[in-house]
């Protein structure tokens, strides 16, 4: 009964009726100067902030809200020009929205074929400040996803308090440092000594590394120094509504 209830309450995203956009910031390869990914962020239709959208998110429509933030993501991304670059399209999805891993990424698999997206120039984010049901349940959508060809990331990492067993627990291709650990990098030695850390970290088990939030020159040369080579935040590019933004030029001189 509760299976019945929860396919037909995400089928289709359909029965999430409030409204929203995306918006597109990228994830930048210093060693290159292009974006390696695009992130998905929800909006309101007028470009207002995602507040507006999840504060709506209930425990009823949450199943159909990550449905149709896959859609929308890929329909939105590939309109923008997507294809017309090489970079990846990074989605947020919810951990405890997905009931059967293969059943509930049908959809995102249809969709992409729809528009032809490659599969593999999907990534899928999850932040690990969500509070979660069942470790072996986060882990078999992972296994499902990366068996799929998708990769998977772990967002905000270091804001929660399970960053580190999440990462000896899951096999993430990706690891997303949240902005804390990145504000006034370039002024705080115990937060680049927690980056050095997790550069070496990241190295030894063959895992990408991106810093989110940056916002200065001086936290984007700080990281460059520590050996992160993917930035993500304002001083790259802010979120553009439905479109792919242009990436600062002067955020890559030097």
């Amino acid at each position: 009964m509760e299976m019945r209830k929860i396919c037909s309450g995400c089928r289709d995203g359909i029965d999430f009726d409030i409204p929203f956009a995306m918006a597109f910031q990228p994830i930048v390869d210093t060693h290159t100067g292009q974006p390696f990914a695009y992130e998905a962020l929800v909006r309101g239709l007028d470009g207002s902030g995602a507040y507006g959208v999840l504060s709506r998110v209930t425990e009823e429509n949450r199943y159909s809200f990550d449905q149709a933030c896959r859609v929308k993501a890929i329909e939105s991304a590939m309109a923008a020009g997507l294809m017309d670059t090489d970079a990846k399209l990074s989605i947020n999805f919810l951990p405890n929205a997905v009931y059967s891993p293969l059943a509930c990424i049908q959809l995102t698999m249809r969709t992409a074929r729809a528009v032809n997206m490659p599969i593999d120039r999907l990534i899928f984010e999850f932040t690990e400040n969500e509070q979660m049901g069942s470790p072996e349940h986060v882990a078999s959508i992972i296994d499902t996803y990366k068996q799929i060809g998708f990769s998977v990331a772990i967002d905000d990492f270091g804001a929660g308090h399970s960053g580190l067993d999440m990462f000896a627990r899951f096999v993430p291709d990706e690891i997303k440092l949240d902005m804390e650990l990145i504000r006034d990098i370039d002024t705080n030695p115990r937060r680049r000594a927690i980056v050095r850390s997790m550069v070496s970290l990241c190295a030894e088990l063959d895992t990408l590394l991106i810093a989110e939030g940056i916002e200065t020159a001086a936290e984007a040369a700080t990281l460059n120094d520590l050996g992160v080579r993917y930035h993500q935040g304002y001083w790259y590019a802010r979120p553009a509504l439905e479109r792919l933004p242009r990436i600062h030029a002067d955020a890559l001189v030097g």
